[in-house]
């Protein structure tokens, strides 16, 4: 038998070979492989399809003004995103010279009302009037809650004592610096000088974009009290990117810079030391807390008591002591009623009536008028503030009475002792360097202002399709993409007079500028209720119009010409009054002109018997 011989292994040189599985999945390795070199080579130069889904566009910021466009005062802004609304401010204006009666001017909340359910929270920026005088109005309407600053909340929270409002008010106090949301809003209060404390500029930042609002303020280097405007936040914000800026244009037509508040240190340091022997009597606003710190300072310095007159005054003033914005030396304060056991040289009386108001105390001591305080050679009177403008005329009429009385009287023009709280040209430039925006609307202003700002603006280099100048009731709609105007909103004037609010419209405003400027001829006569024709009168009433006594043959003649168209009207048959009333006021309206030149109010009054 043979011996079957073993064959010697060989040693294998290079790769060891593989088991059949692995060779299989080599081979599937090198398909895939060829496969996705053919499928890159026929996809080369064609986009990809992203597995990643697109995010959805931002939503864009909706803003509308109900106020403080086109018009000095009754500041309202409205920001809407998605399902939330803010407001900022909500203000009021003092009536002007064809508002005969009207007491105050709000705006027109029926946008508001309409959308209450998504209005979110109101943010003041600072405690001045036609910035919170509307808030009252608004709350009566609404229940909404407000926020701004200790000073300005103290401030509303006074405001609010005098009108009965069905649901206590949410009034919630913030400090400059602090962040807090209301919807899709995060809001950022920043601090600014202005002429009253506890002044804020508002960041809004929102899905959009970041959008900043100043709010009234000035860049005071030196300021009495308190520190500067927060540059850095603002230029922090500019890095960071800005949508859109909405800046005030009260002095953008005013060149330079605004002087600082130490600049009436001075002047009222000179003023005091050259009062000698006199009672120094000083007007300015309420709300100008620092310029009241400033006289109680003086007043110490001079050794002199300081007492307050004017409602709005003490009503301040009570406030800011409160709360600790005014510094005042134990003993200093005196009440109004004491000034009598005090000699003129010892006296500061602080007062209302800049402006040149009929009812305040500085003109009803002008006039003679003021039940405590009586002025004459002895007193040496202060204006500290400047006209606002259309009060110019007012102003000049209570300084001349001053000055007939005997009274030395010094006022903004003749010396430092006001300064704005509103940023001029430059100061507008450095906020708009600093924030660098993508948009932007100038605020709080007259046309004229509003125009100046927009050629600032662009004299920084912005395009002037990139700056919007609105108006009262217009809209724009705001996102990374542009802006455009939206859709405009009910907004306009309402007028409050006594205990009315809005029930005063031009139609009454009319009737009211017709009689101050012609008076009114009131028609009576008796009619017979069956046929018409006259029982008694027609009697003429005149109000306004023309001396009765003097005036017996027009009187007559409108007499006779009303009892022949009744008579009329009765053999024709006529009993509609409204027409028998027309014929009265046409015809005799014709025999008036003719006779006077005059277009008196003509209201017959008609009585069936």
């Amino acid at each position: 038998m043979s011996e079957t011989k073993k064959k010697p292994q060989m040693k294998s040189k290079g790769k060891a070979k593989m088991p059949r599985n692995t060779k299989k999945n080599v081979k599937v390795n090198a398909l895939k492989r060829a496969y996705k070199t053919r499928v890159t080579a026929n996809t080369k130069g064609k986009k990809t399809r992203s597995v990643k889904k697109k995010a959805p566009p931002k939503p864009p910021i909706r803003v509308s003004f109900l106020g403080g466009l086109n018009e000095i005062g009754k500041n309202l802004t409205v920001f809407e995103c998605e399902n939330d609304i803010i407001l900022i401010d909500c203000g009021m204006a003092f009536p002007d010279g064809d508002m005969l009666g009207v007491d105050l001017v709000i705006p027109d909340y029926t946008y508001l009302e309409q959308n209450r359910d998504k209005i979110r929270g109101v943010v003041i920026t600072h405690g001045h009037e036609d910035h919170i005088g509307g808030i009252p109005f608004l709350l009566a309407k609404m229940n909404v809650p407000i926020y701004g600053t200790p000073l300005t909340i103290g401030l509303i929270e006074n405001k609010l004592r005098e009108h009965s409002l069905s649901a206590p008010p949410t009034l919630i106090k913030k400090n400059a610096g602090d962040t807090f949301k209301l919807g899709c809003f995060d809001i950022e209060l920043i601090h600014v000088n202005h002429s009253i404390p506890d002044s804020v500029a508002i960041a809004l930042h929102t899905p959009a974009g970041t959008l900043v609002h100043t709010g009234d303020f000035k860049v005071d280097y030196t300021p009495i009290e308190g520190k500067m405007t927060d540059l850095n936040r603002f230029a922090a914000l500019g890095d960071q990117g800005v949508l859109a800026l909405l800046a005030e244009s009260t002095n953008a037509e005013r060149p330079g810079y605004t002087q600082t508040e130490q600049k009436v240190t001075d002047s009222f340091d000179q003023l005091f030391a050259s009062a000698m022997k006199k009672r120094i009597i000083i007007a300015t606003f309420a709300s100008n807390i620092s310029r009241i710190q400033l006289i109680i300072n003086c007043a110490v310095k001079y050794g002199r008591k300081v007492a307050f007159s004017g409602r709005s005054m003490i009503n301040y003033m009570k406030v800011a002591q409160e709360l600790g914005y005014v510094k005042v030396p134990d003993n200093l304060i005196i009440d109004i009623d004491q000034l009598k056991n005090y000699p003129p040289e010892k006296i500061v009386l602080a007062t209302t009536g800049s402006q040149g108001e009929p009812m305040s105390a500085l003109s009803r001591m002008a006039y003679s008028d003021h039940r405590k305080v009586s002025v004459g050679a002895g007193d040496f009177i202060i204006i500290s503030a400047n006209p606002i403008p259309g009060n110019e005329r007012s102003v000049g009429n209570v300084v001349d009475e001053l000055l007939k009385r005997g009274c030395d009287v010094v006022y903004e023009s003749m010396y430092e002792v006001h300064v704005s709280g509103h940023a001029c040209q430059e100061e507008l430039k450095l906020i708009h360097s600093l924030v660098k925006p993508k948009y932007f609307i100038p605020i709080h202003g007259e046309q004229k202002m509003l125009q100046k700002h927009r050629t600032l603006a662009m004299s920084l280099g912005m395009d002037s399709k990139d700056i919007y100048i609105g108006d009262i009731g217009k809209s724009v709609e705001i996102s990374e993409n542009g802006f455009k105007e939206a859709e405009p909103v009910t907004a306009g004037k309402v007028f409050v007079d006594g205990l009315g609010v809005g029930d005063v419209g031009s139609i009454v405003l009319r009737d009211r500028k017709h009689l101050g400027q012609d008076g009114l001829i009131i028609i009576v006569a008796s009619l017979d209720v069956y046929d018409g024709h006259v029982i008694s009168g027609p009697d003429i009433v005149s109000r306004g119009f023309v001396y009765v006594r003097e005036s017996g043959d027009l009187m007559d003649d409108i007499k006779s010409l009303s009892l022949d168209i009744l008579e009329d009207c009765s053999r024709r048959n006529i009993h509609e009054w409204g027409v028998i009333k027309n014929l009265i006021k046409d015809d005799i309206a014709k025999l008036i002109v003719r006779q006077t030149g005059r277009s008196p109010m003509i209201l017959p009054i008609l009585m069936e018997v």
